[in-house]
């Protein structure tokens, strides 16, 4: 009765909830015309590259610019992009899954200003704060992990990395010359929070090495039953180890051949560092989507066994990415991604065209005891 006699309703329980748990409901940061016809849109057409339009049944119309973002931003830029929505847009963005930004206005004449605003904000070196494009048959923006800012397993960094890439590819993220949308995305470590597993194009940052290991600080520093049990493979048991002088500690041992270089020992004991300058590098990946329109969804596949951090502009991974990206805007047909076209032309020749050396560490070995029989995707196999 305690909760009634506050003013609680059962029969009404979200009624005047006031609560700290959690954002705001979405659906209060809908503009007036989204909330209106939401669940009633008939159709969208991009205008242009960076520019859609959204029609409802009502007749209503949402135009939309599109701009690329960095994942990791400071906050002057932040507010800079609500000084353009307070002024152009009645104070309504979004973020995109993939970094960008949409602004969104309800009337066709509100277009051009608004992107005349957008295309003259630039940083000091010239580039642009929020470069229209990322939709249709373009490279759409990069999405990436944390890489060396903010992340303790990385094997190469995801803000250089992904600039470095961006830079040479910038001027099909402004068009539509694609024969498909192209997606690149790009993970600092086997972990895998970004969506290299799926993508047109994937950056992976690969580590080489096991774990070094503190035995002077490790029983100091770490509970040696967690750091056991945070290995997903078994290569990890206690053990005793001698120090230089004689003294004998609590530690763990490591079963190099067991061990995939994850990194979740070093997430559970920071005696068990993985970073290594010779053994961490970049493997490349191709072929996937996530997409089920033409084709079921792919898996990527190493395409590039390794390539050295070559910091800070990653050449010999951006020459190989832009060859890769040249010769499918080249041999693909109309709405075909890039997997579609290495399935097509066969992987052997994939590899011929794109002047890529092809090794036995590239060979997918991978079978599934139901590999046939599983349902793989919403295009069912009977």
């Amino acid at each position: 009765m305690a909760f009634v006699s506050s003013g609680y309703n059962p029969d009404k329980p979200m009624e005047n909830r006031v609560t700290d748990i959690g954002p705001i409901k979405y659906d209060n940061f809908y503009p007036p015309v989204i909330a209106k016809n939401k669940g009633q849109w008939k159709y969208h057409e991009i205008l242009e590259p960076g520019v859609l339009v959204h029609v409802a049944a009502s007749g209503d119309k949402v135009y939309t610019v599109r701009v690329g973002a960095a994942r990791l931003m400071s906050s002057s830029l932040i507010r800079e992009a609500c000084e353009i929505a307070d002024k152009h847009c009645d104070g309504y963005l979004r973020f995109t899954t993939r970094n960008n930004i949409e602004f969104m206005v309800d009337d066709e004449a509100k277009v051009k200003p608004l992107k005349d605003e957008l295309s003259s904000r630039k940083f000091t070196g010239g580039s642009f704060k929020f470069p229209i494009g990322g939709t249709g048959a373009g490279i759409s923006n990069i999405v990436h992990t944390q890489g060396w800012i903010h992340c303790h397993t990385p094997a190469s960094d995801a803000s250089g990395t992904v600039k470095a890439t961006m830079d040479e590819v910038f001027a099909d993220f402004q068009d539509h010359r694609m024969p498909a949308k192209l997606r690149i995305s790009m993970a600092c470590c086997l972990n895998m929070c970004g969506a290299v597993h799926c993508s047109d194009i994937a950056i992976l940052g690969y580590h080489r090495k096991p774990p070094l290991l503190d035995h002077e600080y490790l029983d100091k520093m770490c509970e040696v039953p967690l750091a056991v049990a945070s290995c997903p493979t078994a290569a990890i048991k206690p053990a005793k180890h001698e120090l230089p002088d004689g003294t004998k500690v609590n530690s763990v041992a490591v079963k190099n051949e067991k061990c995939m270089f994850c990194g979740n020992c070093y997430t559970m004991c920071p005696s068990m560092p993985l970073s290594d300058t010779e053994g961490d590098g970049i493997v490349l990946m191709a072929g996937g989507k996530v997409s089920n329109r033409i084709s079921a969804p792919k898996f990527s596949k190493v395409v590039v066994g390794f390539i050295p951090n070559e910091v800070p502009r990653w050449p010999s991974m951006v020459d190989a990415i832009k060859n890769m990206i040249e010769k499918y805007s080249e041999g693909a047909r109309k709405y075909e991604r890039f997997g579609d076209w290495t399935d097509r032309i066969g992987w052997e020749r994939f590899f011929d065209i794109c002047e890529l050396p092809f090794t036995h560490h590239l060979v997918d070995d991978f079978r599934d005891q139901a590999y046939n029989t599983w349902r793989q995707s919403t295009q069912f196999k009977f």
